[in-house]
């Protein structure tokens, strides 16, 4: 018997029994949904995240203080400034990044999930977009004089915008108590929603630092020149910090193409332990097939039995049992491909209707490397699993087997 003959009767032998077939590919089909599933997200979040920091500039480096007021030895905005004019062919911006802890209130409307960040003109490159990725829809954004006068006025998202009657230019929001006058307004990023993209406000760093109580900023923002001088952009900072601090530990940079690989690295990480849990339910499933085959060997012990006493070669046995086995996990594996790819595209519109991605598209990417290894797995399974139970046919005494009743 040839492999194509030992093929038909396989699909013969599933054929005649279709629900214990598909409850032995059951384990089989779970585990390769599950595969392809948690791949597609994880490459649609990594696409999606890639797409994030491209949209934010490849030459942006961010500086975290770990020490400010408690210290001495401090840094200010003007030392920083002072770095960006000395270095203009590395450095082309900086702003201090400024967290604000406040309630935002407007027509009796209180917001407590605005992200309220206190930054210098700076921010707004000369392309018309913030170093966050924003583009400023109406108005203008924060001037010098802004900074340098304690201004109250701030910039607004779309979200906030809507709160107000009419065009909300030169119209007040209160800002932890304080009066604040928009002057600005950002277009749409994200859902328009509470908590989205678009729920945020920009004031003056020095009006950030006063509503804080605090005398020093702990994060600043820089624009290198050009995605080539950003690790040396990010060498003079550390070396202007250390000058300060004498203490590296003080202080800690990181370029957006360091942030970039870090997440990948992370989403990388966690693909594999979750597709590791997943590849349980393959180990299941191979186990079903094994006690199948079993099952199989048992019932058709008087056929094995009269194929050896007519000249059937224990490996012809052997290899019709493994090709049974490796054709149900085939099968199972086509069938588990086909779920996985339709609920990961089903997930993958959920997660992109329910997260704000930052106006990024969120989409569930299959691709072909993860669905050929989820197949050839669920094969390989099958194969391995299904070589005891053919092992144990070929062995069989045709004289035994003939009397098995």
């Amino acid at each position: 018997m040839n492999i194509s003959q030992s093929f038909r009767l396989a699909l013969k032998s599933l054929a005649t029994s279709k629900m214990r077939a598909l409850l032995t590919m059951l384990g089989i089909i779970i585990g390769v949904a599950a595969v392809i599933i948690i791949t597609s997200l994880g490459n649609g979040m990594q696409l999606m995240m890639n797409a994030q920091f491209e949209k934010l500039g490849a030459n942006l480096v961010q500086v975290q203080l770990m020490q400010t007021d408690s210290s001495s030895r401090t840094i200010t905005p003007s030392d920083m400034e002072e770095l960006v004019e000395k270095y203009p062919q590395y450095l082309s911006g900086m702003t201090p990044y400024i967290s604000v802890q406040a309630t935002v209130f407007h027509n009796a409307n209180e917001y407590k999930r605005t992200r309220i960040m206190g930054v210098s003109e700076a921010f707004l490159n000369d392309q018309g977009s913030t170093m966050s990725g924003e583009e400023l829809g109406e108005g203008r954004f924060l001037k010098f004089v802004d900074v340098d006068r304690y201004q109250n006025v701030c910039v607004i998202g779309a979200y906030l915008a809507q709160d107000f009657q009419g065009d909300p230019m030169g119209q007040t929001i209160t800002v932890g108590g304080v009066p604040f006058t928009v002057i600005g307004v950002l277009r749409q990023v994200g859902d328009n929603t509470e908590g989205s993209g678009d729920d945020i406000l920009y004031l003056p760093y020095t009006s950030a630092l006063r509503l804080n109580n605090t005398a020093q900023a702990s994060v600043y923002m820089f624009t290198s020149t050009s995605r080539d001088t950003a690790s040396v952009a990010k060498g003079l900072i550390e070396e202007r910090l250390y000058q300060t601090y004498q203490d590296d530990t003080a202080y800690y940079v990181m370029t957006s193409a360091e942030m970039m690989d870090i997440m990948n690295t992370m989403t990388n990480t966690l693909m594999i332990v979750l597709v590791a849990i997943a590849a349980i339910s393959l180990l299941v499933g191979g186990i079903g097939i094994m006690n199948i085959m079993l099952v199989s060997v048992t019932e058709r012990t008087r056929e094995i039995g009269i194929r050896k006493s007519l000249g059937a070669k224990r490996k012809a046995i052997r290899t019709q049992f493994i090709i049974e086995a490796g054709t149900t996990s085939a099968i199972g594996g086509v069938l588990g491909i086909l779920v996985g790819v339709g609920l990961a595209s089903v997930v993958g519109t959920l997660v992109s209707s329910t997260m704000d991605t930052g106006g990024v598209p969120f989409t569930a990417v299959p691709t072909p490397t993860s669905v050929a290894v989820a197949f050839g797995v669920s094969v390989g399974i099958g194969v391995l699993f299904g070589y005891l139970p053919a092992n144990k046919a070929a062995a069989l005494n045709p004289i035994d087997a003939l009397r098995y009743e």
